[in-house]
């Protein structure tokens, strides 16, 4: 059964889906699609062509979907996609997308979105990513599948953090983290895999044990990074988690590549 407390605003036009909750002083837009079971606890705004995902929860004072913090957005239509079972904490605030970025911000499924985080313009989060308390995402980021940022780490515009990444707590992420990486710092650096997070997603001895292999060979110190790249994806072609890394290095991008410390073993 869908509940809507008696002081919130629904307005005309929004789409709820059943058994949705609405909680007191929440305000949602002429707009807004909310999927089947979600919840949206109280002094919540939701706006703008936003879609909520089913099962997600919005906790309280958060801002979803209002215009962008850019000033070239002309008031264009563009959408904000939060997908399904998403947990979306208190004071989190994610925008809708920009006519330069595509027009959409997207976020996975099963995402947690801790309390004071920030999902700007045109962010394309994929599915169960961690983002801890007060993460900022600047314009244009994209987050691989189970990354994990942790709290008060700040990213800029366009860079990509890349599947299985870790990024430690008040790091500042400045170029690409490569999937599985780890990364650390003011400016952040790479320190090595993100092992812990290999394991504990159950990926086997002999994966990892690879992967640290590649990634030995493609940040050594000699030789360029582009012939180190050949020389991983000559000799781990059939291995599919290192190729994901090779790509990743190889795909178009205006960010470099976020590298280790010379001082630093792999």
């Amino acid at each position: 059964m869908t509940e809507i407390h008696n002081t919130a605003i629904i307005e005309d036009g929004a789409q709820l889906g059943e058994n949705v909750k609405v909680g007191p002083f929440s305000i949602v837009g002429p707009q807004v699609q909310l999927g089947d079971g979600v919840e949206v606890k109280s002094h919540v705004v939701i706006g703008g062509q936003t879609d909520i995902g089913a099962n997600s929860i919005i906790y309280p004072f958060s801002s979803i979907g209002l215009p962008p913090q850019d000033l070239k957005y002309r008031g264009e239509e563009s959408q904000l996609l939060v997908g399904p079972n998403t947990i979306i904490r208190e004071h989190v605030t994610m925008n809708p997308g920009t006519e330069g970025g595509g027009l959409v911000t997207r976020t996975g499924s099963n995402g947690l979105f801790m309390i004071g985080a920030h999902i700007a313009h045109d962010c394309q989060i994929g599915d169960h990513v961690i983002l801890v308390n007060n993460v900022i995402l600047g314009g244009h980021v994209v987050v691989g599948d189970h990354a994990i940022l942790g709290g008060l780490s700040a990213v800029h515009q366009f860079v990509r953090i890349g599947a299985h990444a870790m990024v430690g707590g008040m790091s500042g992420v400045e170029n690409d983290v490569i999937p599985y990486g780890s990364v650390t710092g003011n400016r952040a650096h790479l320190m090595g895999l993100n092992i812990v997070g290999l394991k504990r997603r159950n990926f086997d001895r002999a994966t990892i044990h690879d992967l640290r292999n590649a990634y030995r060979l493609l940040f050594a110190e000699e030789g360029t990074l582009q012939e180190r790249l050949e020389d991983v994806a000559e000799l781990f072609a059939e291995h599919p988690y290192v190729m994901e890394i090779v790509e990743f290095v190889r795909a178009a991008t205006s960010r470099a590549i976020c590298q280790p410390k010379l001082d630093r073993a792999a």
